[in-house]
């Protein structure tokens, strides 16, 4: 019986369950014919609401109001009253109704103005945004061309600047050359007038020499004389004198001959001690002088070294520096390149994106044009059945997006334009045209209708 029970339940549940998911389906089939319902009902909404069919609906309810007058005037013909009254009240109704017809036209007139007006910012406004792009695409080019000529000055600059370094470097380079030469020549000839100050000492020397041997063989012919006059007064005197006095005049004659040579020793020896350090003076000067030079010769040659490694060290930093400045160069070009090409891209996706765009619009313009001449379509045809008032119909219909007369843009949605006078009115011109044009002028028949450009 537990079994059983169990089972019972099982089969109870199980047949709940299925009508659950029954009523499941059938709700879920109701809520999508809701929905569709509803969206049904939104569009038609939004159908109605377009500009267009307001613009019908106001055209029909003007047929119907036609046609409710017509039926009036014909059943109050039918009634053959004289109150004079009642007429009255019939011709304020009828003016009553013709004024309020009239508002209604001029209110949907100043809509259609605004409309077209509305539509003429949006032109305008696309019209500048166009040139705004434009005038910055020149911008943008102006200032890579500005760019590139900033750059180009100022690598002129650079290298002018490099000219005038490499140009005060040789200048350097030949003044201390010049410096050196200079110094070399002026140290030559000063070597030059020590060597004439040493030739005129040697000169001067020589010639003391001369003189002193000069004087030497004058002293000595002197001293021969003397002797001889001593040696003639003291044979005179040996005559006179006795040997003792002989003994005593040779004594004195070995005594002056011991003292003159004697004196002429000590003057060779000062001679020879003077030329020594004469000579001694003379190599040390040209051992210095030597050396000098020589010194001068090794400093010369490590300075050229030294300009030329500073040349050498002054061109690499160079051409590091023109390969830095040609890698930045390349760098900027080639962004610029990279910027333009982007700037083209974002131009063609642009214009291609305003291409989809005006094509889609294109197609949903025309798409509701054809929902609305066919919704149109059917109204007239059940309204041409019982109304013969169907000019505002058609009227509506051939309107066209803008409400206007003129002829139909196609570049721009279809748009009917609306072309007013102006004057006071603001009315609508005409849509049809007469034999001749009373205006000759092209410029006052513009600035009469309203146009600027």
């Amino acid at each position: 019986m537990k079994e059983q029970k169990l089972e019972a339940k099982k089969k109870r549940d199980e047949e709940i369950e299925a009508e659950r998911q029954i009523l499941d389906v059938e709700e879920a089939i109701h809520k999508q014919g809701e929905r569709k319902k509803a969206i049904e009902h939104a569009k038609q909404y939004q159908f109605y609401q377009t500009e267009r069919v307001k613009s019908f609906h106001s055209g029909l309810l003007l047929s119907r109001v036609m046609k409710e007058r017509d039926a009036q005037i014909e059943f109050q013909k039918s009634k053959i009253k004289s109150d004079k009254k009642w007429e009255e009240q019939l011709k304020l109704n009828i003016e009553k109704a013709f004024k309020e017809e009239q508002e209604k036209a001029e209110k949907r007139c100043r809509e259609r103005v605004a409309l077209a007006k509305d539509h003429l910012k949006q032109i305008k406004e696309h019209e500048e945004e166009i040139e705004r792009k434009k005038k910055h695409e020149v911008k943008d080019a102006e200032e890579i061309k500005r760019q590139n000529l900033l750059y180009e000055i100022e690598m002129r600059k650079k290298l002018e600047k490099k000219k005038e370094e490499i140009h005060e470097s040789r200048r350097l380079f030949f003044e201390h050359m010049h410096d050196k030469h200079t110094i070399k020549a002026v140290e030559q000839q000063q070597q030059e007038e020590e060597d004439e100050k040493i030739r005129k000492f040697i000169k001067a020397k020589k010639r003391l020499i001369q003189m002193g041997k000069e004087k030497e063989a004058e002293t000595h012919r002197l001293m021969e004389e003397r002797r001889e006059r001593i040696n003639n007064f003291l044979s005179e005197l040996m005559k006179e004198k006795l040997d003792n006095e002989d003994l005593i005049i040779a004594r004195d004659i070995a005594e002056a001959e011991a003292e003159w040579e004697k004196r002429e020793k000590e003057k060779n020896e000062k001679n020879k001690t003077e030329l020594k350090a004469i000579a001694e003076y003379r190599s040390i000067v040209m051992k210095n002088k030597e050396e000098e030079e020589r010194q001068r010769q090794v400093e010369g040659k490590e300075q050229l070294l030294a300009v030329m490694k500073a040349d050498q060290i002054f061109w690499e930093h160079e051409k590091e520096k023109k390969r830095k400045a040609d890698k930045e160069r390349r760098e900027v070009q080639d962004a610029h390149i990279q910027q333009m090409a982007k700037n083209k891209f974002n131009a063609k996706q642009a214009k291609q994106a305003e291409l989809d765009y005006c094509r889609l619009t294109e197609a949903l313009v025309a798409e509701k044009e054809k929902e609305f001449r066919d919704y149109a379509r059917e109204v007239i045809e059940l309204e041409t059945e019982t109304n013969k008032h169907i000019y505002p119909l058609v009227k509506a219909v051939h309107e066209g997006p803008g409400g206007g007369r003129g002829p139909v843009f196609v570049d721009r949605g279809g748009l009917r334009p609306s072309y007013q006078s102006n004057d006071a009115t603001g009315v609508q011109l005409p849509f049809y045209s007469t034999q001749g044009s009373k205006y000759n002028n092209f410029q006052k028949s513009k600035r009469r209708l309203g146009f600027t450009w």
